[in-house]
């Protein structure tokens, strides 16, 4: 059996009056690709935090590679924001950004060796002649980009993506699956990627986590992704084509 990358023990998380997370319990082996589902404000967020060591449960215990998360070396772990979050009016051209990825902050100059790692990181996603565009002239999609390169830059053992497909078409969106999965077979890397796609958690995933505060369902997509869980989650899962379609994925 595959060692545990993260390892979850009845973790809440209150953010001032709010139970953000509730009663989270499971385990991650290495080189799994787990996708966290779940409707809007169901703590996915939140629970990136938590394994990046930004935000301390409130009880339970969190180990990222045996250890807590805020003493993790950043070589170890990638992480991809919502494209959204970021402030493109920021003065940066593309390879500042990846180059942050090797120094943790703004290069004033750049070396030589590092200079190179941010090209070849760039390269591996297929965006190096973005080098020298400022961000603030990127789209969506070749943001997104820009973005995986930086976390790619240290060939980390732990990706954490936050809803990595926003803003990019249905071609880049499966471009990001081809560079995760490529990634994850020559790393045996650990992903964890936060998705409202059920269609991308059926068909690309190993584990399915179903948030909704508290913890609905851990495991492979036809346990994690049933309707008496979707139910539980989403209180209604929409239409009947998107059931007839998850019990068809599963077959």
């Amino acid at each position: 059996m595959s060692k545990s990358v993260v390892s979850v023990e009845s973790v809440n998380v209150e953010i001032g009056d709010y139970l953000a997370l509730c009663d989270l319990e499971l385990k991650i082996p290495e080189g799994a690709f787990v996708a966290i589902v779940g409707p809007n404000g169901a703590g996915k967020s939140t629970f990136l935090k938590v394994l990046l060591g930004l935000i301390e449960p409130t009880s339970g215990h969190v180990r990222v590679f045996g250890k807590d998360p805020a003493d993790v070396s950043p070589e170890l772990v990638g992480y991809v924001p919502q494209a959204k979050t970021m402030d493109r009016s920021f003065p940066a051209l593309s390879i500042e950004l990846v180059y942050t990825g090797l120094t943790q902050r703004w290069p004033w100059r750049f070396r030589k060796e590092r200079r190179q790692m941010a090209l070849s990181a760039l390269g591996k996603v297929g965006a190096a002649h973005l080098a020298d565009r400022p961000i603030g002239r990127l789209s969506g999609g070749e943001l997104q980009r820009v973005c995986m390169a930086r976390s790619f830059v240290r060939s980390p053992k732990l990706m954490m993506l936050d809803e990595p497909a926003t803003g990019i078409d249905a071609v880049g969106e499966e471009d990001m699956y081809r560079m995760l999965e490529d990634y994850q077979q020559q790393t045996n890397a650990t992903i964890l990627m936060i998705t409202h796609d059920w269609h991308a958690a059926t068909h690309h995933a190993d584990f399915v986590l179903l948030l909704n505060r508290k913890q609905i369902s851990f495991g492979t997509p036809g346990e994690a992704l049933n309707e008496e869980y979707l139910r539980k989650a989403y209180g209604h899962i929409g239409h009947k084509h998107k059931l007839k379609f998850l019990i068809e994925a599963h077959e």
